[in-house]
């Protein structure tokens, strides 16, 4: 089922609230762009495949990076500090590390242009 699909038929958790515009975007921006972002992941994570990353580090890694390489006026600083913070709660014990780095190596990739 797509993302699309999901906000257009509502079948989200109604306990939680209609997403709002900016989840939107996050949301469909990562679908659309999910083989990029998912390339840019795998070519700067050392000894991780995307499919090997538990799953809430691989999601948390796909937001972030739409939020790095998307038009828009999120400073990487701020997508990088949220993304370790959500690791931090959601993930395991190395989680916030891990995104980290990962996410510093593409941040300084796009500032040079590579």
């Amino acid at each position: 089922m797509s993302v699309g699909h999901i906000l257009d038929s509502s079948a989200y958790s109604r306990e939680d609230g209609e997403p709002d515009d900016y989840s939107r975007q996050l949301a469909l921006g990562v679908e659309s762009g999910i083989s990029e972002i998912d390339s840019a992941i795998a070519t700067t994570s050392e000894n991780w495949s995307v499919g090997r990353m538990p799953i809430v580090d691989r999601n948390i890694l796909r937001i972030a990076v739409y939020e790095l390489t998307a038009p828009g006026d999120v400073p990487p600083s701020v997508a990088i500090n949220e993304a370790v913070e959500l690791a931090k709660v959601y993930g395991g014990d190395d989680s916030s590390k891990f995104v980290n780095g990962v996410l510093g190596r593409i941040a300084e990739q796009q500032e040079g242009g590579v």
